[in-house]
């Protein structure tokens, strides 16, 4: 019989490795991230237990891929807050950086615009140009600057429900590798964009060509996972009036929409975060729920 292999050694290697223990930002104290490590282990090792003397593929079985998502969720959060985790992220940084443009460009279409062109910097910040003749004036900027916002924690929330069926992930798999390549024909127009996304397209449709079932379906929800928390990747930038891409000051996404509405950009900062935090929540729900007998 298969039997859960014990994940202690190989999380306390990795909170080693990633120097858990000289981590002082203003944002995470160093007992803290020690704490959300000690509770992933214990949590994934009463999970695993529950499976010993059982044949069962962890990233197929609901409780054990819901784990490894937590725990993966919880290692690129410390390892934002990491020297050098950021070149480890830094693939998922750009996938995620697309599907906020792109959350701009296709909801100035819905508003009745036209997205002109998508831009994508090796530096993780990208710009999304398109017409300001948008359906209700001041309101339909608004939206337009939100959907970048939540743009990411939509495709994350839907890649994560899709999950739930391996038929689904594998036909999500292709839709994604299949408008990433439209998109880099259609609307992006910097060079480096037009590369990365190329590779992007290419590993998600060769993903769900050559794959495993069990495997498309965990790559799906990883993909999902890392499109959900993105907003929370550059915090602070949810609570800023104005920004600066490629040398250029712009209004953030949060200062766009104080600037067409009432309200201060900080409240809808907080409101795009908690309606981000939530949507993750109910997916991973929606993903993991007991099926019917």
């Amino acid at each position: 019989m298969e039997r859960w292999p014990n994940y202690d050694s190989l999380f306390r290697q990795l909170a080693w490795q990633a120097n858990i223990r000289n981590i002082y930002t203003k944002h995470l104290r160093r007992d803290y991230v020690q704490d959300l490590y000690i509770n992933i282990i214990k949590s994934m090792n009463e999970g695993f237990s529950e499976h010993a003397g059982q044949k069962v593929n962890f990233l197929s079985d609901s409780q054990g891929s819901l784990l490894w998502l937590v725990g993966i969720a919880i290692c690129t959060v410390v390892l934002w807050y990491v020297p050098y985790g950021y070149y480890v992220l830094y693939p998922f940084t750009i996938l995620s950086t697309w599907f906020h443009e792109m959350g701009h460009g296709l909801t100035a279409i819905l508003m009745g615009g036209s997205f002109k062109k998508l831009e994508i910097f090796s530096d993780g910040s990208g710009l999304a140009t398109h017409s300001s003749d948008l359906f209700l004036g001041p309101l339909g900027s608004a939206i337009v600057a939100a959907g970048g916002l939540l743009g990411p924690a939509v495709a994350g929330s839907a890649l994560l429900m899709l999950s739930r069926s391996q038929k689904a992930s594998t036909a999500s798999l292709w839709v994604l590798g299949l408008f990433i390549a439209l998109s880099c024909v259609v609307w992006l127009r910097s060079i480096f964009g037009l590369g990365a996304m190329s590779l992007w397209a290419v590993v998600i449709v060769l993903s769900s060509w050559k794959a495993s079932p069990s495997i498309k379906q965990f790559f799906v929800r990883v993909l999902g996972v890392q499109a959900s928390i993105a907003v929370f990747m550059q915090f602070d930038y949810l609570f800023v009036d104005s920004a600066t891409i490629e040398g250029q000051t712009h209004h953030s996404d949060t200062g766009a929409i104080a600037n067409s509405l009432l309200l201060p950009y900080w409240f809808w900062g907080s409101l795009i975060a908690t309606i981000s935090v939530l949507m993750l929540a109910y997916s991973l729900y929606v993903a993991h729920k007991p099926r019917k007998a």
